[in-house]
This record gives structure tokens, C-alpha cells and sequence, in this order.
């Protein structure tokens, strides 16, 4: 069975905020995100990892257990499992925050999902975290605080920012120079566009909603 979007939680800090699977959806956990995911009386679709985090392995047909000598985060393997079962946006938990080279890897899962043609988004308390490659990321009027755009693996060029505070045009950034970082948005209708490379944008706001944002080609 085919599915278009993907919830995955990890071990990592959790909020349930804009937690809302829909039927049909997958949901994944990714070793100790099954407790969470478990208190709140969701189950997974499946279970996979280590398991160092959660303290031992489930049991049944749909779970996959991983030695903890592998390539791949646990956070990674669910991604790719998604990927397997043809999911195209992805919502990630228990992935932003806490350890800092676990957030900095899930960052780098973000772009990978770019790599494959689809979208993913780390969900935190009071912020959202998310990738775009050549294409424009268009926010709603209503959207209100912070957004952060930085470059991301290398320069980003041909970079438009309009409807924030400060705005650009046709402009180069690198991942040198973090000169993107907290602008601000206006009560009007914005958008972050690249035409080459990638960035990452960091939407810092209690009310940061990914619903809010939309996607179109170069």
C-alpha cells in the first residue's frame, strides 16, 4: 500500500503540537519515539531502530531491529522506509532540539528528502524546520515571528526574499556568512525562492504551522 504523507517520531525532545495523522497516513517510530507515540494511544504503522533509546525491542511482525553498529540513524532508516512505501511530505518528531548533532544530522535528513523530490519538516515547540532546492516556499499572511534562511550544503544562488522585513533580490548566500538569520515577518503574504542550491529555513514562532506553507517549482 501506497502512502503520501509520513509521521515520524524519534527519541529526541517531543511535542504533540500539530501531531494529527489522518487515515491512510504512515506512522513510523524510530526507537524511543514509540513512547511517546504510545501515551497518546497512536499506534505506529511500524517500529524501527536500535532500540538503545527505548531500552529493549518490540515484538511483532512490524518491527525491524538494527544493530547499533550501522550507517544509518534511526531517524535516517525511518525516512528511507517512508520513502519505500511511496510518501512524499514527512513530518518529523522528536527531532529538533536536545542533542545538537542529533538535530544537525536530522537537518541533513531534510536535505536528503530535498535530494529525493520530497519535503520533510522537524517539529519543535515553538518552531519549524524545513529544506527547499530550487523552488519557492510561499508563507501565508498569517504566518507571525521569526524565519531564519541560511544556506545549506554549499552556496545557495539566485536567492529572492519578499513580504518579510528585509527583502532581496537575485542574491547569493553561503554557508559562510549567516547573514539570514531572524528576519522577520509582516502581516503580508511572503516568500523564500533559490534557484540554485539549497537552504534551510527556520520558522521560530509558538505558532509556526507547516499548513501555512506551500511549495512551488523553480
Amino acid at each position: 500500500m501506497e502512502h503520501n504523507v509520513c509521521w515520524i517520531c524519534g527519541a529526541g525532545e517531543f511535542t504533540p503540537r500539530l501531531l494529527r495523522p489522518a487515515p491512510g497516513d504512515l506512522i513510523v517510530a524510530a526507537d524511543g519515539g514509540l513512547s511517546p507515540l504510545s501515551e497518546r494511544g497512536i499506534v505506529p504503522s511500524f517500529c524501527l531502530g536500535d532500540f538503545d533509546s527505548l531500552g529493549y525491542c518490540p515484538r511483532g511482525e512490524h518491527v525491524a531491529a538494527y544493530p547499533p553498529e550501522k550507517d544509518d540513524t534511526d531517524m535516517l532508516l525511518a525516512v528511507k522506509y517512508g520513502l519505500s512505501k511511496g510518501c512524499k511530505t514527512f513530518f518529523l518528531y522528536g527531532a529538533l532540539g536536545g542533542r545538537l548533532s542529533h538535530t544537525l544530522a536530522n537537518l541533513q535528513v531534510l536535505y536528503y528528502l530535498r535530494t529525493e523530490g520530497c519535503h520533510g519538516f522537524l517539529i519543535g515547540p515553538d518552531s519549524i524546520a524545513a529544506v527547499v532546492g530550487e523552488e519557492t516556499a510561499v508563507f501565508d499572511e498569517s504566518c507571525a515571528g521569526m524565519l531564519s534562511v541560511l544556506a545549506y550544503g554549499g552556496a545557495a544562488e539566485g536567492v529572492t526574499i519578499w513580504g518579510l522585513k528585509y527583502e532581496a533580490e537575485d542574491v547569493a548566500l553561503t554557508s559562510a556568512y549567516p547573514i539570514g538569520v531572524s528576519n522577520e515577518f509582516t502581516g503580508r503574504r511572503a516568500a523564500v525562492s533559490v534557484r540554485a542550491g539549497a537552504l534551510v529555513l527556520i520558522w521560530e514562532h509558538a505558532d509556526a504551522d507547516f499548513s501555512k506553507i506551500t511549495f512551488s517549482g523553480p
